[in-house]
């Protein structure tokens, strides 16, 4: 049994802010906690709700004082704000409970939940609201390890990014990636998905983890959908503010995964691993501006109509045979709207005589042979070039050309009979001009 003095000691001692008051409000005992939270001191008798400063901000917690005195509430808890003599503002949660039944006592616990709020704050904008609540509220959260989950993998990136980052200073850089970055985590949080971090310009998104969630393949390309659908809102802000225009490619997967904490037990980072993220992001470079390619593995889970415009297949480094991809336009009633490669308008190029040196890309490492080609047509949009070469080039291969002092980036889109269909991945001034 408690004895009395060791219940002073725990008052006394506890952080939260207990106070005894009787059943007309009168405070009859406030512990070091309360008479430091409400300026007072134990002994002044007053009503408890005459102890918060008549402020703006403190009504709410006057009138839950109040409410539970004159109705004999036996039990109440709330969230509320404070904000004391000093102005400062405080998230407190108010516990009142009567003592056995009397309801002439009633022990009023306070806990000030401030600095708890700002650190789940700050958590959430350093990581996703899944991975923070995740590491707050469950014991898995708290230690390193992992599961198997299936689970469905988005990975995103700007084309040609590398060579505009050179071309801006650093403050308008990430002015124009925070506001795409914006626009993109609007939607992923709107169907459910989890960024696992910001890969430079890149995002590399989870569905169905740390949360299980049904359908999580149909809810990763609607995303991807309504992500490629903000790019155009992007690039008009963009453009009104003299910034230039951005091009994003999304790669989209399912399979299992390992996720969990990875790390030590001084730093940790909620993680996703396995074949099915190589795999999503070997299929994520394959695009261009534009593009959402979805795996075969994502494709026979999905129930709902797909606008698909294409597909091919490729090989991901060490798979044992090639996997079969397709480029969605739309799913149920989102569509991005007339995708680019499949509507080319082309234009005469001025100086189609003009022969090129160019050189094939491998894993992002230029090419020792020398090739030559020249540009026969432009796009309107200044997106696209009709190549010839008498090199054999395959589809989705990297190129550099060379123009004067400049390196021109390009990947092939596909063979046409009078050359090679290939897309710029940075838009070259010296070209279009």
């Amino acid at each position: 049994m408690i004895k009395p003095e060791q219940a002073q000691y725990f008052f006394a001692n506890t952080e939260d802010a207990v106070c005894i008051i009787s059943s007309s409000g009168d405070l009859e005992y406030a512990n070091p906690s309360a008479e430091k939270l409400f300026g007072i001191s134990s002994d002044s008798g007053m009503k408890i709700w005459r102890a918060v400063p008549y402020v703006e901000g403190n009504d709410d917690l006057i009138q839950l004082f109040i409410d539970a005195v004159t109705t004999k509430i036996a039990s109440h808890e709330a969230i509320v704000d404070y904000v004391n003599n000093e102005g400062e503002v405080h998230n407190i949660h108010v516990r009142m409970t009567c003592y056995n039944g009397d309801e002439t006592v009633y022990l009023v616990v306070i806990t000030d939940l401030t600095q708890l709020i700002k650190v789940n704050s700050a958590l959430v904008r350093y990581t996703s609201p899944d991975i923070a609540d995740y590491a707050l509220t469950t014991a898995e959260g708290q230690k390193s390890g992992g599961m198997t989950k299936n689970v469905t993998i988005m990975m995103s990136d700007l084309r040609g990014f590398t060579a505009l980052s050179s071309r801006l200073d650093a403050e308008t850089l990430i002015t124009v990636l925070n506001h795409y970055f914006e626009a993109m985590v609007a939607a992923i949080h709107k169907y459910r998905g989890t960024v696992i971090e910001f890969l430079g310009d890149g995002i590399f998104i989870v569905f169905g983890a740390p949360k299980d969630i049904e359908d999580h393949e149909t809810l990763a390309v609607k995303c991807a959908v309504e992500m490629q659908k903000a790019m155009k809102e992007v690039n008009l802000w963009n453009v009104s503010n003299g910034y230039p225009e951005l091009q994003m490619g999304i790669g989209i997967n399912s399979g299992n995964c390992v996720v969990g904490n990875i790390g030590s037990e001084k730093k940790m980072k909620y993680g996703c691993m396995g074949s099915a993220v190589n795999i999503t992001g070997r299929l994520e470079s394959l695009t261009i501006g534009g593009q959402i390619y979805i795996t075969e593995n994502t494709r026979n889970h999905i129930s709902e109509e797909l606008t698909v415009v294409g597909e091919s297949t490729f090989l991901p480094k060490g798979a044992p045979e090639e996997l079969k991809y397709y480029e969605i336009e739309g799913i149920g009633d989102l569509t991005i709207g007339e995708d680019p490669v499949h509507h080319i308008v082309w234009e005469d190029y001025d100086d189609k005589d003009k022969e090129y040196l160019f050189y094939i890309l491998e894993e992002k490492k230029v090419g020792v042979k020398t090739l030559h080609g020249k540009i026969l047509k432009l796009s309107q949009d200044k997106r696209f070039a009709l190549f010839r070469s008498e090199a054999e080039l395959m589809e989705k291969q990297n190129i550099m050309l060379r123009h004067e002092d400049a390196c021109i980036y390009a990947k092939v889109i596909k063979k046409d009979e009078n050359g090679f269909v290939i897309c710029f991945t940075s838009m070259p001034q010296t070209v279009s001009s």
